[in-house]
């Protein structure tokens, strides 16, 4: 059975490879266009954020203000990390659909499920991430609410690293699924059923995320690994239902 790391070195290889490399070009260079203009807008401002965040923090606690600060940085990352996801997935979602029924066409043999025109295709993979934003923010909110609940808090490292993970999986699994033809409730079922391997999967591409620049070259590789487990393990995993 294919693994996550095996998944993303094989799709890494085979969409940097002759005949393919060309579907990766406008997924990166929408992934860098995006990248600069956030990294800009954090240096540019983040002075700024630091001096607001700590005129709200009340003068008796000033002698934590080693220990706010910090909070605070880690607290950017993480609003920086899901609003760089968050965004390139939603602006490179066409690409990544169309990189993904390339990949499978050429590493399975077969097409996909999907007979939708690409015009029609790029529409609906848009439509299919706002419905996933639907999903992730609300739990997102939550989190980051638990994150400021005094001994709650202390599991809220750990909640946001199996979250992570597990929207991970989700933005990129769902790739194949959808051109297959899969629903978003039976793609998430179809994840719960095979667990391990989404949330490893997720895990390591969460981790990709976070390589400065090289992350931009990876991704790519993340939606072509996500082919590979489809057909390896959630393929045959549950019942396609069709879009309505």
């Amino acid at each position: 059975m294919l693994d996550a790391v095996t998944a993303l070195s094989r799709g890494t290889r085979c969409v940097y490879q002759s005949g393919m490399r060309r579907y990766v070009f406008l997924p990166i260079l929408v992934n860098l266009i995006v990248y600069v203009s956030m990294l800009s807008v954090v240096l540019n401002r983040f002075d700024g954020w630091l001096a607001h965040w700590m005129e709200m923090v009340p003068t008796w606690l000033d002698w934590l203000s080693w220990l706010i600060w910090p909070l605070f940085v880690i607290s950017l990352i993480v609003v920086v990390f899901f609003t760089f996801t968050l965004v390139t997935s939603l602006i490179a979602a066409p690409f990544y659909g169309f990189l993904a029924a390339k990949v499978e066409t050429y590493t399975t043999g077969r097409e996909p499920l999907d007979d939708r025109s690409l015009s029609k295709s790029a529409i609906d993979a848009v439509g299919r991430e706002f419905v996933k934003l639907g999903y992730i923010l609300p739990r997102a909110a939550a989190l980051f609410v638990i994150s400021w609940i005094p001994g709650l808090n202390i599991v809220a490292p750990l909640l946001w690293a199996l979250f992570s993970a597990w929207v991970m999986a989700i933005t990129y699994l769902d790739y194949p699924m959808d051109n297959n033809k899969v629903s978003f409730a039976d793609m998430r079922q179809r994840l719960s059923n095979r667990w391990w391997q989404s949330l490893t999967f997720g895990g390591l591409v969460t981790l990709v995320t976070w390589i400065p620049l090289a992350n931009l070259f990876l991704l790519p590789g993340a939606v072509a690994g996500a082919v590979l487990l489809w057909d390896d393990h959630y393929r045959e995993a549950g019942r396609i239902i069709p879009h309505a």
